[in-house]
């Protein structure tokens, strides 16, 4: 039983870390950098862990590059 949550677990974090790198990425591609994308500690707590993605504190120039990045094309323009 523990083997299995054990797994899970791996699965479950290894996936988020994924997830993680892969949102880096793209935000760099688009010229956006977030000081502290990672993992959210608490939801890592439970025996079976949900991580959520934490994408941290940003500035308002930022944001607005991410509305832009985010948005269609044609809606980023109006």
């Amino acid at each position: 039983m523990k083997e299995d949550i054990k797994k899970t677990t791996t699965g479950a974090v290894g996936a988020a870390q994924e997830a993680v790198a892969e949102l880096r990425e793209a935000l760099a591609k688009a010229g956006i950098r977030l000081p502290s994308p990672g993992l959210d500690v608490v939801t890592l707590a439970a025996e079976t862990p949900r991580p959520l993605v934490e994408s941290g504190c940003c500035t308002v120039e930022t944001a607005r590059l991410l509305a832009a990045a985010v948005l269609p094309r044609e809606e980023s323009r109006t």
